[in-house]
């Protein structure tokens, strides 16, 4: 079954592919019409305002708190009832140097906002911060998709894995439209390859 969307689809896999399809257009816009450069880096505002410009042509939901518990595999991301006080909480984080940029996209992934499109979201906002705060982005092509997920899946508990994975993918090519279309691509959503659990409240 497909999530309610705009597009009238019902068949989930329909659904993954135009998904795909019209968010890597839009994020390309979000690029080329200078709008995350508008955008405050770090901020759960800016990264509510990111969801919603790639995601309010497919879902009504577009940059809005999720209304379910979501978990995948045996991991439960943070519970709706804590999920405003842990947006404040990664709001205050610092973010002035790598490791603390990094410990707050952690956090973020924990609070996995939105019911959908989380992964392609955080990693635009956590680039932007990137590039505001160190003059960096992560080249995801150097990011090894496995490698990626396992790190992430540790994360919580353990976060240096996450940090020098991402380290070595780091360029200073902060401009480049390419790299910067790396971080959308499919073969890094979580949602792509992910089953998450809901619990409708």
């Amino acid at each position: 079954m497909a999530l309610d969307n705009k597009l009238g689809l019902t068949s989930s896999a329909d659904l993954a592919r135009e998904e795909e399809r019209i968010s890597k257009k839009k994020a390309a816009e979000l690029f080329e019409n200078d709008v995350l450069d508008r955008l405050s880096a770090g901020t759960f505002s800016t990264l509510q305002a990111i969801h919603k410009y790639l995601f309010e042509d497919i879902y009504d939901f577009a940059g809005e708190l999720r209304t379910v518990n979501i978990a995948k595999g045996n991991f439960r991301f943070a519970p709706l009832m804590y999920l405003q006080a842990a947006l404040e909480n990664i709001d205050k984080m610092p973010q002035s140097n790598f490791d603390e940029i990094v410990e707050k996209y952690v956090e973020m992934n924990i609070a996995h906002p939105f019911r959908e499109g989380n992964g392609r979201s955080t990693r635009i906002w956590f680039d932007h911060i990137l590039k505001n705060e160190i003059g960096k982005v992560v080249d995801w092509s150097k990011v090894e998709r496995e490698d990626y997920l396992l790190a992430m899946e540790r994360s919580p508990i353990k976060d240096v894995e996450i940090k020098v994975l991402l380290k070595g993918a780091l360029t200073d090519e902060i401009n480049s439209r390419e790299v910067y279309m790396k971080g959308i691509d499919h073969s890094y959503y979580y949602e792509g390859y992910t089953t998450f659990k809901t619990e409708e409240l």
